[in-house]
């Protein structure tokens, strides 16, 4: 088991994230995950850097933990050559550190480029299959060139390559992309505790490490540690089906609107009773997933970093799937 801390690119601007990264390797985490976004969830998040420039500072100020990207997406904003270069780069900055976490995507970032979001989730995945398959071609070093339905390649080359490419974790909310991710990916990259994407991504050969954001709010108080995730991450009970369709911050602030405080009491740990965290954690490792990435929605990061050395780093590393 492996304990990950989530960096909240739409919460807070790029000092700040290196900072909590520099604060989550002292803590004792094994690894931070940052979301590639180009847009926040809402508008008063009020943040939304770019990530790659952020990994590289943090691969530059840190020496243990590793590095991942929570997810991105290599078809529309960005072309799958160019996110196999990048990585490619980060892997070297890094020495080694660093996972490439990559998805289908989700219109909110994706529709920008003014290059369209397709309708279709097969389309998408199809799209997927295709830039993992650039990805990896790349990777095998010299000019390569790939004639896709969705994406091509014209004699490209990466000129500096890691001598092992970096691991790729594929997000799936469904089944068709735990699929994908076992036939194309290292691992497994989920942000709901179900069972059934696990056991599709094991019963399609896959046998890498299964990534998983789990979602807690600490602050002295439990009412505090609510209303804050109520204020800002709210848009994280509306579900995958939701997240990955509506295009900017204001539709999401609709979607959002009736949210209620118990709604997150619900799905969050919040407050300091590291039992409610064990509990909201075990639902995940008893779906199968070995890598938990704790997504503090609370107002005080440095009182989580606290809080988690004290009370979670030991209790959440020996949970076991129950029966």
């Amino acid at each position: 088991m492996q304990i990950g801390y989530k960096l909240a690119a739409e919460g807070y601007g790029p000092e700040e994230l290196v900072r909590q990264a520099e604060l989550a390797e002292r803590s004792g985490f094994d690894f931070v995950e940052i979301s590639d976004h180009f847009h926040p969830w809402l508008d008063n998040q009020g943040h939304s850097p770019f990530a790659w420039s952020v990994l590289g500072a943090i691969a530059a100020r840190t020496e243990r933990i590793g590095l991942a990207t929570g997810v991105t997406c290599p078809t529309v904003r960005y072309h799958p050559a160019i996110v196999a270069q990048a990585a490619a780069t980060l892997g070297l900055l890094s020495g080694g550190r660093f996972t490439l976490g990559i998805g289908s995507g989700e219109r909110l970032n994706e529709h920008v480029v003014g290059r369209g979001f397709p309708d279709s989730v097969h389309v998408r995945h199809e799209m997927l299959r295709e830039a993992l398959e650039i990805i990896r071609l790349l990777w095998r070093g010299g000019y390569r060139s790939y004639d896709g339905r969705y994406l091509r390649v014209e004699d490209a080359r990466i000129f500096d390559l890691p001598a092992a490419p970096p691991l790729i974790a594929v997000a799936a909310g469904g089944e068709e992309a735990a699929e994908i991710a076992a036939a194309l990916g290292d691992g497994l990259f989920a942000t709901e505790p179900r069972q059934e994407i696990v056991q599709r991504y094991r019963d399609s050969g896959g046998a890498g490490p299964r990534y998983a954001e789990v979602p807690v709010a600490w602050a002295e108080d439990t009412h505090r540690a609510a209303a804050a995730a109520l204020e800002t991450s709210r848009w994280a009970v509306t579900g995958w089906k939701v997240m990955s369709e509506l295009p900017n911050p204001v539709n999401f602030e609709a979607a959002s609107a009736t949210v209620r405080e118990e709604d997150i009491l619900a799905q969050f740990a919040c407050g300091t009773d590291p039992d409610r965290y064990a509990e909201v954690a075990q639902t995940y490792v008893d779906a199968g997933f070995d890598r938990l990435v704790m997504q503090n929605a609370g107002p005080d990061p440095d009182g989580f970093a606290d809080f988690y050395h004290r009370e979670l780093d030991q209790r959440l590393r020996a949970l076991t799937p129950r029966g």
